[in-house]
């Protein structure tokens, strides 16, 4: 039995859970940098953890690079039949409330290692290009919280909410520990997240007038 097909739960607790689940992400990293500071807490996250986790995460951060959505697409629009509309709704949706603000809101934010922190005290690993720029929101962790909450909700059940949220949370985690974000990005692309999808749903829903 597919791992996208078993142990069905209800689609408005699948789904209200994982939205419950990204936003107490959000907020608690929204909460921990005011309490911490933007910089402090940054420097906690991005704690060198040795050789396999530089190796893993600057690997796995790639799990949410905008190719993801092509194989994306195949399995779930190819194989598993689902609503492509309802994916390239939120894929421009995500694009929009990620871009426009790094672009046009805030460009002048700048990544961790043009922020003034000292150099001396951000861990980075070796052969990973770190941005300076375009710091607000994370693009990576909208895409990976989007395809999280997009396929709990297209796949209700226990185990892909499991590893559609530890997916979602080693990708966010990611952009962190390789020290491109700091965690106040990582909860700006999980809101991204919660609204391009909640907007998608609406669009389809009523824009085009048929529910899925």
């Amino acid at each position: 039995m597919s791992i996208l097909n078993s142990t069905k739960i209800p689609l408005n607790v699948s789904y209200k859970l994982a939205q419950g689940i990204a936003l107490l992400i959000a907020f608690t990293l929204l909460l921990l940098s005011y309490i911490f500071g933007r910089d402090g807490l940054f420097l906690y996250f991005n704690a060198n953890l040795g050789a396999f986790a530089d190796t893993f995460f600057s690997y796995f951060t790639h799990l949410a690079d905008g190719w993801i959505l092509i194989p994306y697409l195949i399995i779930i629009v190819g194989v598993y039949k689902k609503d492509l509309l309802f994916i390239v709704i939120n894929f421009i949706s995500s694009t929009l409330l990620t871009q426009i603000p790094k672009q046009l809101i805030w460009p002048s934010i700048n990544r961790p290692i043009a922020s003034g922190i000292d150099l001396s005290k951000i861990h980075v690993v070796k052969g990973v290009d770190v941005h300076s720029f375009n710091s607000f929101p994370s693009g990576h962790t909208a895409t990976a919280f989007s395809l999280f909450l997009i396929t709990v909700y297209l796949f209700p059940n226990k185990k892909v909410l499991l590893a559609g949220f530890l997916y979602a949370l080693i990708c966010g985690y990611s952009r962190i520990y390789l020290g491109q974000h700091f965690p106040l990005d990582i909860a700006g692309g999980i809101i991204a997240a919660l609204l391009s999808v909640a907007l998608s749903i609406l669009i389809r829903k009523n824009l085009f007038k048929k529910p899925f």
